[in-house]
């Protein structure tokens, strides 16, 4: 391969383990970075204040990991939709985004993946046409704060078991097209590009120029490496693009325990990453 891959993992696996034992345990799995469910920390990103947002930046660091950013950007919130018809709903919804990308600025990371499946979703009475332009205008109006912050919002495109708005990396791309800024980039999810009809290396190969960063699991919900999906051809992928960003385990079945969940994933990963040597 052209570099080593960055592997990374998302602290919500870890469960009701403290933020300074699960950076202490992926480090020693061999993970450079971990990436943050917000709710984790706070009901609300503006429940941190300064002394707290300090003290969470020096944990982690103090466990030798980079802080990636953060994802699940609207789990456990109320009220909040970027695809809402009301006005008033997105512009409070743009706020809480905001206030995620200053948190995610002083924490020391940079990616914010916007998945969010629930909080896009088509509601009743708008078309798919208006809520992809109500998701654009969010995006648009997010842009200043994410230039401020330095941070980068990463559309996630889902399956459509978990939503029915940006269900494919085309319209992601066809979004991100729309916003046209560098700081709105793509997202891809091995779960959900395996709900594609497009073979995953494809889809990394077309998307290469707006991809930022990248989440490893199955089809199963589990690590990579606990189910049926390669891994091979999608590092090979990866390689073929110089992909240069972070690939962070990120699990919905817990039930192996976050001890081998962490380790197995990366020892998987890094034998693919020798066999393509």
């Amino acid at each position: 391969m052209n570099a080593p891959l960055r592997y990374g993992i998302c602290n919500e696996l870890f469960g009701d383990w403290s933020l300074a034992r699960a950076c202490d345990m992926a480090a020693a799995c061999g993970y450079a970075g971990i990436e943050i469910a917000p709710f984790t920390l706070a009901a609300r990103p503006t429940d941190l204040d300064a002394a707290a947002r300090g003290e969470i930046r020096r944990t982690i660091a103090r466990s030798g990991l980079d802080c990636i950013g953060l994802h699940w950007l609207l789990a456990r919130t109320e009220g909040l939709h970027v695809a809402h018809p009301d006005a008033d709903v997105r512009t409070r919804t743009v706020g809480h985004l905001a206030d995620l990308a200053r948190l995610c600025h002083d924490l020391g990371g940079r990616v914010l993946v916007f998945g969010s499946p629930k909080q896009r979703c088509l509601l009743p009475g708008v078309t798919p046409g208006a809520a992809f332009d109500h998701v654009r205008e969010v995006c648009s109006r997010l842009v200043p704060v994410l230039e401020a912050t330095d941070t980068v919002l990463a559309i996630e495109p889902l399956s459509a078991e978990e939503t029915d708005v940006l269900t494919t990396a085309a319209e992601a791309c066809r979004l991100i097209d729309a916003v046209g800024s560098p700081h709105v980039r793509l997202h891809l999810d091995v779960k959900a590009m395996a709900s594609e009809t497009v073979p995953i290396p494809d889809i990394i190969l077309a998307s290469a120029g707006r991809l930022e960063h990248l989440h490893a699991n199955d089809e199963n919900l589990q690590g990579p490496g606990f189910g049926a999906v390669d891994f091979g051809p999608i590092f090979q992928a990866l390689d073929d693009v110089r992909y240069a960003g972070w690939v962070s385990v990120e699990v919905f079945d817990y039930a192996p325990g976050p001890e081998r969940l962490a380790r197995e994933s990366i020892e998987y990963m890094r034998r693919i990453e020798a066999v393509l040597g």
